[in-house]
């Protein structure tokens, strides 16, 4: 069967993964639909200020990606969507069923933003993980594509149509039901992405008791300038700007009582985040407590460049974080070169959490690992790709996403 005649191949997942999947095999004469579950496209990407090791901003090269979307007639994008039950039809194909939700505002919106002025709820605004608020019908964020706004409709006050009346497009459906759809296809890429470990499964390190204690996805959101302070590094508990930082690695990684794995990235994200840090105050005290300092590859130029920058790295384990009389926060150490045990303070403390594979509510019989990341089932024609299969950076993710799609493509032409 050639790649005209198969059925499409299904994508699970709009992140750096799912879309260079569907990019790779649909530039290949596949067609393809991409499923997402939120409402735009991108993934955890975006939701990064930089990404290492050239430090740029993802926007970047996700609008090259983005383009390449609008204009691939064989690529089928679902967003609000959500694969909700699958069954083998035959040997060679599945049969799914997607479930869309409501869409409150349609392809119609111009994004003009005037909805949004006049809208009268306010939501925690889950791309800055709940650091602020937005209003209840708003774009998701800065580059968001689709370019429409969505609604938070369980925040809408009872009655209100505001939005809908200030609308010229026409574009906002309050009434908007949910959608179902049935589709057969040739095989399954999973590109499901990641989560992070929760903060607050980690007390005695200040997760989820002390405000000024974040995980490394809350420096992302304080460092970029579409970010609840504009880019400005501040502590959650009374904005003031810390003048010292600390970065405690493998916090909750590498550990038996929450994830046994190293996440793979966590050191050069702490090293990136760090020179975040020193940008903005040249002056500032950051150190990097560490058990191993892992930067394989071209990525080593990271430790020169934190070196360089005054970065200081302790080779030690941090067994608690707790707050001191005056509001800083103290670290207990135990600094394995000195052969002892001290403690620091600090007044802003971020914990490099691991990553969590997000596969929960898959209706597929997805094979795993022993940490619970996601096997290929060449026989069962699902494959997986990225940081669902294992815990890896943005460059290795688009190579692992690359390598699915061919072997998706191989699948779908032996039909």
């Amino acid at each position: 069967m050639t790649a005209a005649s198969s059925p499409p191949l299904l994508v699970v997942g709009a992140g750096i993964a799912g879309i260079t999947t569907a990019l790779e095999a649909a530039e290949a004469g596949q067609e393809v639909v991409l499923v997402e579950r939120a409402a735009s496209v991108g993934g955890r990407v975006l939701r990064n200020h930089q990404y290492f090791p050239k430090l740029c901003p993802p926007a970047c090269g996700m609008e090259i990606n983005v383009r390449r979307l609008e204009r691939n007639p064989r690529i089928r994008v679902l967003t609000q969507a959500r694969l909700e039950g699958a069954e083998r039809a035959g040997a060679t194909s599945w049969r799914v069923s997607v479930r869309q939700g409501p869409e409150h505002v349609t392809a119609a919106c111009t994004a003009c933003g005037d909805c949004s002025k006049v809208c009268p709820a306010l939501v925690a605004d889950p791309v800055n993980l709940g650091l602020s608020e937005v209003p209840a019908i708003r774009i998701p964020f800065l580059d968001a594509w689709p370019r429409r706004y969505v609604i938070d409709r369980a925040a809408c006050p009872a009655g209100c149509q505001r939005c809908a009346d200030v609308c010229k497009a026409g574009a906002v459906a309050l009434d908007a039901q949910e959608r179902r759809e049935e589709l057969e296809v040739s095989a399954v890429v999973l590109a499901t992405g990641w989560t992070p470990y929760p903060i607050d499964k980690l007390p005695e390190l200040g997760g989820g008791v002390l405000a000024d204690v974040i995980a490394n996805v809350h420096m992302e959101r304080l460092a970029a300038p579409s970010g609840p302070t504009g880019g400005k590094i501040a502590r959650p508990s009374d904005g003031r700007v810390p003048r010292r930082v600390a970065f405690v690695q493998c916090a909750g990684s590498r550990d038996v009582k929450h994830l046994p794995y190293c996440s793979a990235v966590c050191c050069l994200a702490s090293l990136k985040q760090a020179l975040y840090v020193r940008a903005q105050q040249p002056d500032a005290a950051v150190t990097v407590y560490y058990i191993d300092r892992r930067a394989p590859g071209l990525n080593e130029s990271m430790l020169a460049n934190a070196a360089a920058a005054g970065v200081q790295l302790v080779k030690g384990k941090v067994g608690g974080v707790r707050q001191g009389p005056d509001g800083s926060l103290i670290l207990r150490v135990e600094d394995v070169e000195a052969e002892r045990v001290l403690e620091a303070e600090a007044d802003l403390v971020v914990l490099a959490t691991g990553m969590v594979p997000s596969l929960g509510d898959v209706p597929l019989p997805v094979r795993r690992d022993v940490d619970g990341f996601a096997l290929d089932d060449a026989a069962a024609r699902v494959f997986t790709a990225g940081t669902a299969r294992r815990p890896e950076d943005v460059a290795a993710s688009t190579r692992d996403a690359t390598g699915a799609a061919a072997k998706a493509l191989c699948a779908a032409r032996s039909s």
